[in-house]
């Protein structure tokens, strides 16, 4: 990541201008709090120091930044704070729709638009849009009882 993504200029600028990055060597004691085990293993807290989310493995420039948002709009869902949350995900699916993050993306948006009205309409709109667009998605199979409403 340190030859390939980490330099991309759209990847820096994201990072430096909407993150606090920390990168920690993996025999630290750091390391072994979050319990690292492979690198690189970035994981996505809250202001609290809170894990909610952890990927590990190499990320590509095209698909770090919607991970990230992923994970952003994730720490908005935890805490509460779904209309955030969909800002996030609807600022991945506009910029990268195609990425592997976008099923997810979908479906928590439409989770959170539900939490935030209490409309089940979201739901339906998001298992049909990941039925139409990633039918062979784990997130499709997950929001399947979604199309029932």
């Amino acid at each position: 990541m340190g030859a390939v993504t980490y330099p991309n200029e759209k990847v820096a600028d994201f990072v430096t201008s909407r993150l606090v990055p920390l990168q920690v060597p993996s025999d630290s004691s750091l390391a072994a709090d979050f319990k690292v085990k492979w690198t690189p293993t970035i994981i996505v807290l809250d202001y609290y120091g809170r894990e909610h989310q952890r990927t590990v493995g190499f990320f590509p420039p095209e698909e770090f930044i919607p991970s990230l948002l992923l994970g952003m709009g994730k720490v908005d869902f935890d805490t509460d704070q779904f209309n955030d949350g969909i800002l996030h995900f609807d600022a991945l699916l506009k910029e990268y729709p195609r990425s592997a993050a976008a099923p997810e993306a979908i479906y928590l948006r439409g989770v959170s638009r539900y939490k935030s009205s209490h409309n089940a309409a979201p739901l339906k709109e998001a298992y049909e849009k990941l039925k139409a667009d990633y039918p062979a998605s784990e997130w499709t199979k997950r929001a399947e009882p979604y199309g029932l409403l």
